[in-house]
C-alpha cells in the first residue's frame, strides 16, 4: 500500500497536534478544521476502510472516537457533533486509510450532508434484510 498522507504523521514523518494514541489508533487534530475541536482518529495499520480492519480495530477506533467525542464536547460545548466515517471515494473517502471525523457542530455552520430519501415498504425492507443476514 502507498504511504498516505496519514500513516505518514503516524510515522512522524509529517508534524501533527496529537490528541490521542494507543497501540492500534492515532488521533490529531484536522489540519482542515471545519470547525474548532475538529479531530482525525486514524487506525495505526494502514487499513483503506472499515471493511478492510480486523474487528478489534474497529472496535478501537470506535471507542477513541467516543472517548475524543466527549472530551471535544467538553473543551468546546458544540451544538451538537457528527462522528463521520467513510469509505471509497463513492462513500466521501478523501485518504485511503481508515479514519473518522470528530466534528463539532454548530447551527448554520455550512457543514451539509444530505441524500435523497427512499422508502421502499416494509417487505422490500425485509428481502433487504435478509440479504445481510444470509452475507454475514
Amino acid at each position: 500500500m502507498t504511504a498516505t498522507v496519514f500513516s505518514r504523521i503516524i510515522a512522524g514523518e509529517l508534524p501533527c497536534a496529537k490528541v490521542y494514541e494507543d497501540d492500534l489508533v492515532f488521533a490529531f487534530m484536522d489540519a482542515g478544521q471545519v470547525n474548532p475541536g475538529h479531530v482525525i482518529v486514524a487506525s495505526r495499520q494502514p487499513y483503506e476502510t472499515l471493511m478492510d480492519a480486523d474487528e478489534v480495530t474497529a472496535r478501537a477506533l470506535m471507542a477513541a472516537a467516543w472517548r475524543i467525542a466527549r472530551a471535544v464536547q467538553h473543551a468546546f460545548a458544540p451544538a451538537g457533533m457528527t462522528v463521520l466515517q467513510a469509505n471509497k471515494a463513492a462513500g466521501w473517502q478523501t485518504v485511503p486509510h481508515l479514519h473518522l471525523h470528530v466534528l463539532p457542530r454548530h447551527e448554520g455552520d455550512g457543514v451539509d450532508l444530505t441524500w435523497p430519501r427512499k422508502e421502499p415498504g416494509l417487505e422490500k425492507l425485509k428481502e433487504l434484510a435478509a440479504r445481510i443476514r444470509l452475507a454475514d
